[in-house]
């Protein structure tokens, strides 16, 4: 009786229900973050790095387009200033993720926001934007935990599967086709958030801009389609907001 008291209390804490919710949203990318960690391992050993060096960026960093531009051109023998430049410039999109998830962890206490910081990767956001979007009364306390319950499986099989992909090295097949792994994971993350015609110009001109400056070296042309597509999308906003306004 004393456990099933305990399980009940449990499950009806709304925190803790919202932190399960989480775990059971992240789990779906299991799919992708293991080849993905698979991947980065290999080219990590590949470009040089040692094992220890290989763990501590995907423990630290946990963000896998800026470690795998920062491992091509550690490959390629760059400086550390571009090697550097290039892994921040990529995750410049970060800072984004983090200004949209204000009005929903403001109220939470720093240590809290700290820590979504530090999680806070493309899958956690994406999902967690998405559920908060759903999920209007949701305390701040509520949000931190779902986000904090997204991240929880994904961190972990991030870094498992690096040390792996760093221990089996070239035993991986080249036939697997690892590297499809980032677009597919893009395209199922936010593909389902493009439910506006600002979001669709957006995306639009991101792509096309995207395209056009591929040749850049790598992070400047994500930047530049980046800063594209939120003018785009907020000139959109701003005709659709006067046609209203019209009729």
């Amino acid at each position: 009786m004393e456990f099933d008291h305990s399980v009940e209390v449990i499950v009806s804490d709304p925190a803790q229900a919202r932190f399960y919710e989480g775990v059971r949203a992240g789990l779906p990318f299991m799919v992708v973050v293991l080849p993905f960690g698979l991947l980065f391992g290999v080219m990590a050993m590949d470009a040089g790095l040692a094992l220890g060096q290989t763990i501590g960026m995907s423990v630290l960093v946990i963000a896998g387009a800026s470690q795998f531009a920062a491992v091509q051109l550690l490959s390629e023998n760059a400086g550390l200033a571009l090697i550097l430049m290039a892994a921040l410039t990529v995750n410049l999109r970060m800072a984004m993720y983090s200004a949209a998830l204000v009005p929903y962890m403001g109220e939470a206490p720093l240590w809290k926001r700290a820590l979504v910081s530090y999680l806070n990767f493309d899958q956690t956001y994406a999902v967690a934007v998405a559920k908060y979007a759903e999920q209007p009364d949701w305390c701040a306390h509520q949000r931190a935990q779902f986000f904090f319950g997204v991240a929880t499986p994904i961190v972990p099989a991030w870094a498992l599967s690096t040390v792996a992909g760093a221990c089996l090295g070239h035993a991986i097949p080249a036939e697997w086709g690892l590297d499809f792994i980032l677009p597919v994971t893009f395209i199922a993350l936010f593909g389902p958030l493009l439910r506006s015609l600002p979001h669709l110009a957006a995306a639009l001109v991101s792509v096309c801009v995207g395209l056009a400056l591929a040749g850049l070296p790598a992070g400047v042309g994500l930047i530049c389609a980046a800063v594209a597509a939120m003018l785009t999308g907020a000139v959109v906003e701003q005709w659709l907001d006067r046609c209203r306004g019209v009729a």
